[in-house]
């Protein structure tokens, strides 16, 4: 059946090159004390950070500062942020980065407005709930994740080995600069780890045997032919506008809420992949990509290959004119080599430095002691036999 849902996104977009100098007046619509945030010194290094301060001190804002927001952010980060806005009166944030700054930024600004221990938001015992928070803009340097266009974060316990994602309306951002070029500095790796994270984020809607809106099949369908498309020209050509044009605009729509359209299921692959990087904090799109082709031959069955049929014919070009478990089966070989040969990501967990010891432990918290209900509902075991084939 197709079900009711809602659709709001009420975030504003600066899409492109010149689009810098709305900064100021859009952060003095919220205050005049800004806490601006990033990770390393990528930001400095390609005169971004410049031209920032630029347009603050134009508009005369006042502005300090957090930087050092880790890949897979960690709470203390939050922790730190929201002690900075409460010293310092902070009226607005500003995130600069890619998805692990954004969300980083987002909790900070939940935790902000109130007395709570930041990880409260996401101890399974609290789910401590969101009641307030400061407003949020952010500058993009990364197509990946989509957290510039919608409510969520996901943030990292190294004390727990613990990683949760979690949303709340009132955490989308307000104003979101994206431009191209920005990406022009990133790494033939993180845009590959970036094209198989919007991957992974449409593949865990468009695999659902529930009746839906063939619409949006084909509209995620042309999202995915984008990214196959445009993530090797990017990793040729870090400078080609195009592409990463049409990358960035892909990685917010792969995300926003659109594509969901009413589906109900749940997601499966990165319930997965959060226990791999809470543990071994590797790159996120990277788990991903080693999960998901193991993940679709675990949950191929006669119940199931109508999907990978439509998959392969519509999005990796197959042949239609074969059976269809046939198609399924090409499908799934095609995938794995757009990712492990044309992106170039690693095949295996053992190339990353993983091995089979904590398993039985990640199975059973990316399940939550149940079942995982996804496109093919997983239990413990299945999820371990998942990443025991992600061994060889």
């Amino acid at each position: 059946m197709i079900h009711d849902f809602i659709y709001d996104i009420p975030v504003k977009v600066y899409f492109g090159r010149d689009q810098l100098h709305h900064l100021g007046g859009e952060l003095k619509k919220y205050g005049t004390r800004v806490l601006m945030t990033y990770g390393g010194g990528s930001i400095k290094r390609s005169g971004l950070y410049d031209r920032v301060v630029k347009e603050l001190r134009e508009a005369g804002l006042e502005w300090f500062e957090l930087p050092g927001i880790e890949p897979n952010p960690r709470v203390a980060s939050v922790r730190e942020g929201a002690r900075l806005c409460k010293e310092h009166g902070i009226d607005v944030l500003l995130a600069i980065g890619g998805g692990s700054t954004i969300d980083a930024t987002k909790w900070i600004a939940a935790a902000a407005c109130t007395d709570r221990d930041a990880w409260d938001f996401f101890d399974p015992a609290i789910l401590a709930p969101v009641e307030k928070a400061l407003p949020v803009l952010d500058i993009l340097t990364l197509s990946a994740t989509g957290s510039e266009m919608d409510c969520g974060g996901v943030i990292s316990n190294p004390d727990t080995k613990d990683k949760y994602g979690r949303m709340d309306p009132l955490l989308l951002p307000k104003v979101s600069f994206l431009d191209p070029s920005n990406t022009f500095s990133v790494s033939a790796y993180q845009t590959a780890c970036g094209g198989a994270d919007m991957l992974s984020h449409i593949i865990e809607v468009y695999f659902n045997m529930d009746q839906d809106l063939y619409m949006l099949d084909t509209f995620m369908e042309g999202l995915m032919k984008t990214i196959i498309k445009y993530t090797p020209v990017a990793i040729r050509e870090p400078d080609n506008y195009e592409a990463r044009a049409n990358l960035m605009w892909a990685s917010s729509w792969a995300i926003n809420g659109f594509i969901d359209g009413g589906k109900r299921q749940a997601w499966s692959c990165h319930p997965m992949e959060h226990e791999l990087s809470a543990i071994y904090d590797i790159t996120h799109g990277l788990g991903l990509a080693i999960l998901t082709p193991r993940w679709m031959t675990y949950c191929l069955d006669e119940t199931t290959v109508s999907k990978y049929v439509q998959f392969g014919v519509n999005v990796l070009g197959i042949d239609p004119d074969q059976a269809p478990m046939d198609i399924a089966r090409q499908a799934i070989d095609r995938f794995s080599t757009v990712l492990f040969d044309t992106f170039g990501l690693s095949r295996t967990l053992p190339e990353v430095g993983i091995d089979d010891t904590h398993f039985a432990v990640m199975a059973r918290k990316a399940v939550a002691g149940g079942v995982l209900p996804g496109f093919k509902p997983l239990r413990q075991e299945d999820v371990e036999a998942i990443y025991r084939m992600c061994m060889a």
